[in-house]
């Protein structure tokens, strides 16, 4: 099923925390794209990569792809249809779903064969 979808226009990165670290107050200030996971393992952080970089285990260089949502909760096969020409591209992926929708982080350097990718498989990426 094709979908369509947006590049967000900032670069990203990808923190681990400690499970039991506090999460800077700076980034919940963030206008941007911000996304924070703890569970028993680990703290995983997604910002601006401007925010990030005084963290001790990060990632940088990340984009993100967005699908165009919002979803029903009851939709399937909205990520695999992504998913797998970027699989079959050999392109790595880090995803976060939202309430309403679903976005695909690529290295940076990946995001141009990833667009490629998707457009070929029928995908169409918006303004």
């Amino acid at each position: 099923m094709p979908q369509s979808f947006h590049v967000l226009d900032h670069d990203l990165a990808i923190a681990r925390l400690e499970p039991a670290s506090e999460v800077p107050a700076t980034l919940l200030g963030s206008e941007r794209f911000l996304t924070i996971s703890r569970t028993s393992d680990e703290v995983s952080i997604v910002c601006e990569a401007s925010r990030a970089r005084d963290f001790e285990r990060v990632e940088l260089e990340w984009r993100a792809i967005k699908l165009a949502g919002p979803f029903a909760f009851d939709q399937v096969g909205i990520l695999s249809s992504v998913l797998e020409p970027l699989a079959r591209a050999n392109i790595g992926i880090f995803a976060i779903s939202t309430f309403e929708t679903d976005y695909i982080l690529v290295k940076a350097q990946n995001l141009g064969a990833a667009i490629d990718a998707l457009e070929a498989h029928g995908h169409r990426r918006l303004p």
